[in-house]
């Protein structure tokens, strides 16, 4: 990792593409611009990773059919069926 000092203003690039300008600092914050070719993708570290959190749970998680599409019984419980198999519609 590079750890660098920069002030208000000053700049730090990234390849030959990527501009990280501080834009201002304040009670322990940064407030920094970053100037990219439109196809890199910029996130906040924070959404990544709840994303990926996310993932792994509903990856963790098996569901039915029917859970996934909204039809599934929330108590996980089986719709009552006639003598014939069927499921009886409510």
């Amino acid at each position: 990792m590079l750890i660098l000092s920069r002030r208000a203003g000053e700049a730090i690039r990234i390849g030959g593409d990527v501009r990280v300008v501080v834009m201002a600092t304040s009670d322990g914050s940064v407030r920094l611009g970053i100037e990219a070719p439109g196809d890199v993708t910029i996130l906040r570290e924070e959404l990544v990773l709840q994303v990926e959190s996310e993932n792994l749970r509903a990856r963790a998680e098996p569901r039915s059919l029917a859970d996934l599409i909204g039809g599934g019984d929330p108590a996980g419980e089986e719709s009552p069926k006639s003598s014939d198999g069927h499921s009886r519609g409510s």
